[in-house]
């Protein structure tokens, strides 16, 4: 017998976003990565240099320097907001975890096209850069993974060449 996974893509929208019906540990592990994005928000915003010369690798003595490191400041800020934001849905609405890996998803991408927009002179590769493409990884994985349809055993005990319709 062959099992097919199914992959229910208005999981993304749930009618019912009080409940996941997805695995657990799809949610254990967007629960971490939500903290380590909440981690990473916070040296952003709260570290002397924003993260810029000490983590990023960017010259911040230059002239304009200060205001590279105001600009990290408010890219905390921000990544701060998003990062409450998506674990307050994250915790009060389970249901949609889907869209919530979608948005993590597509974050390390949108920062790729940005990177390519204009390059950075770093003296060495950001963090950021150097994990965005496992991250992409990791988190479309998350989120196909959440759009699967778990099938409960008296399902398979159902389809089963031995059951009786």
């Amino acid at each position: 017998m062959i099992r097919t996974m199914r992959l229910d893509v208005k999981k993304v929208f749930p009618k019912d976003p009080s409940r996941f019906e997805g695995f657990r540990l799809v949610r254990l592990i967007a629960a971490l990565f939500l903290l380590v994005m909440v981690a990473r928000s916070c040296v952003h915003l709260f570290a002397a240099d924003g993260g810029a010369q000490r983590i990023a690798g960017i010259d911040t003595s230059v002239e304009g320097g200060n205001n590279i490191i105001a600009i990290f400041h408010q890219w905390g800020a921000i990544q701060l907001i998003l990062a409450v934001l998506l674990l307050v849905l994250f915790f009060r609405y389970r249901g949609f975890t889907p869209l919530i890996l979608l948005t993590l998803a597509l974050e390390p991408v949108m920062r790729l096209i940005a990177g390519q927009m204009m390059e950075l002179t770093t003296t060495g590769t950001p963090p950021g850069e150097a994990l965005n493409g496992a991250a992409f990884c990791l988190l479309s994985i998350l989120f196909i993974a959440s759009l699967v349809n778990k099938t409960s055993r008296q399902d398979f005990s159902s389809s089963s060449p031995d059951s009786v319709n």
